[in-house]
């Protein structure tokens, strides 16, 4: 990791000491996705409840700056310039680096489809089948790891070429046998799972942004 990066994973770990427990699957979880976006691929998030909510709070961390600046590269600017000639700088200006990453809760149209017209259980399924490409990376959150939508889209994701990261609870589960890495918050409370997700993933965050913009 660059300096700044270790940095930011050291704080988390001296934050949230029980996390030490699962340091190198959080590690392995950044590798993944520091990979998916050097192949220029994209991250996929799929939850239920308040594990929905968090997949729209890592998009938000992820599609725009976070802790850092990210202004858009000279090479694009300058294009946009070109296009256009009145608006085209503060246009690039306006616009910030951002890392590809799409939430599967907010389909609105196509899951009611879906799970009207086919099973509610494959709505994610279908999202990664659809958006995901070899190199791609999915984000399963599921708080006892055996939520069946969730499950069944990284299973997708597993035969699609994602690579599939879990985040779950401290207990064995079936997103384990799906997943590439599979972060085990340290409880078996729902509420206080999550309460680990936050950090996890806000490191994560900041990691990757300090990866590719710093």
């Amino acid at each position: 990791m660059k300096e700044k990066v270790a940095g930011l994973f050291q704080q988390l770990l001296e934050n949230f000491p029980k996390l030490n427990e699962c340091k190198d699957d959080i590690s392995e979880a950044f590798t993944l996705l520091t990979r998916c976006y050097h192949g220029n691929g994209k991250v996929l998030i799929c939850g239920n409840g308040g594990s929905a909510a968090d997949t729209e709070h890592i998009v938000g961390e992820l599609m725009k700056s976070f802790l850092i600046k990210r202004p858009v590269h000279a090479t694009y600017k300058e294009r946009l310039a070109e296009i256009d000639p009145v608006s085209g700088n503060a246009i690039a200006n306006g616009l910030e680096g951002a890392l590809p990453a799409l939430s599967l809760v907010s389909q609105t149209s196509l899951m009611s489809a879906f799970a009207n017209d086919v099973a509610a259980d494959m709505v994610f399924a279908q999202q990664v089948y659809g958006y995901g490409r070899n190199g791609d990376a999915l984000i399963a959150i599921s708080t006892s790891g055996n939520s069946s939508n969730v499950c069944k889209a990284a299973a997708v994701a597993k035969a699609s070429g994602l690579f599939v990261i879990g985040l779950t609870g401290e207990r064995e589960c079936a997103l384990d046998k799906f997943s590439d890495v599979t972060i085990h918050a340290p409880s078996k409370e729902t509420f206080r799972i999550q309460e680990y997700h936050l950090p996890v993933y806000h490191t994560l965050c900041a990691m990757l942004e300090e990866e590719f913009y710093g």
